[in-house]
C-alpha cells in the first residue's frame, strides 16, 4: 500500500496534514475527557449522601435489632428505628439515582464534545486521503516498465487540463499514436505526479494541475 507520495514536497505536505489530523483527534479526545471529569465532580454530593445515608440506615437497623431482642421491650421499641432505617435507605437510593444521572450526563456530554468535531473533520479529510491512497496503490501496481508509461500518458490526456497538456505538446494524441517516447514520458509524468508516483527518466519540469 502506498500511503505517501514519492515527491518530497508532497510527502511533507501529506505528512503534515496527517499529523494535524491526529493532533485534532487527540485534542478533542482530551477535551471530551476533561468535560467528562468536570461533570463527574457534580456527583460528589450524591456519592456523599448515598454513603452517609447508607451508614445511617445500617446503624439504625442494628439498633432496632438490638432493642427488638431486649426483654419487656420487644418489637415495639424497634419499630421507630426500623422506620428511620427505611427513610435513610430512601435517602441513599435518591443519592444513587442522582449519581447515575450525573454519570450518564458526563458520558454523553464528554462523548459529544469529542466525537462531533472529530467526525466533522474526518468527513472532510479522510475520503480524499483514502481515495488518494487507493489510486496511488493501484497506479504503482501498473508501473512495471517503460511500456506502462503509455497507460499513464493516455490517462493524462483524459484527466489533465488542456492548458497543461499544451505545455507538453500541441498534439498529445498524435504523439501518443506515433509512439513519441519523449512526449509519452512527459505526459505520463503529469499523471504520475498527480498519483504521487515517479518513474526514472521522466521529465520533471512540467507544471501539473493543482493538487
Amino acid at each position: 500500500m502506498k500511503v505517501y507520495a514519492d515527491s518530497s514536497t508532497r510527502f511533507s505536505l501529506q505528512l503534515l496534514l496527517d499529523a494535524l489530523f491526529v493532533a485534532w483527534v487527540l485534542t478533542w479526545i482530551w477535551a471530551g475527557t476533561k468535560v467528562h471529569d468536570g461533570v463527574m465532580a457534580l456527583a460528589a454530593p450524591g456519592l456523599k449522601a448515598e454513603s452517609s445515608a447508607g451508614s445511617l440506615s445500617d446503624s439504625l437497623a442494628d439498633a432496632g435489632d438490638f432493642l427488638g431482642g431486649v426483654p419487656y421491650v420487644g418489637d415495639g421499641a424497634a419499630t421507630p428505628f426500623d422506620q428511620a432505617s427505611g427513610a435513610a435507605d430512601s435517602l441513599a437510593e435518591a443519592g444513587r439515582a442522582s449519581v447515575e444521572a450525573v454519570e450518564s450526563l458526563a458520558f454523553w456530554l464528554g462523548l459529544g464534545i469529542a466525537v462531533v468535531p472529530i467526525l466533522l473533520l474526518a468527513v472532510i479529510y479522510l475520503p480524499g486521503r483514502v481515495r488518494w491512497v487507493l489510486e496511488s496503490t493501484a497506479g504503482q501496481r501498473f508501473l512495471d516498465g517503460p511500456a506502462d508509461l503509455e497507460l499513464f500518458a493516455l490517462r493524462a490526456m483524459g484527466n489533465q487540463p488542456l492548458h497543461v497538456l499544451a505545455k507538453v505538446t500541441d498534439d498529445p494524441a498524435g504523439a501518443w499514436r506515433r509512439g513519441d517516447a519523449d512526449v509519452i514520458a512527459r505526459l505520463a509524468d503529469l499523471e504520475l505526479r498527480a498519483a504521487g508516483l515517479s518513474a526514472p527518466g521522466t521529465a520533471a519540469a512540467v507544471p501539473t494541475r493543482a493538487l
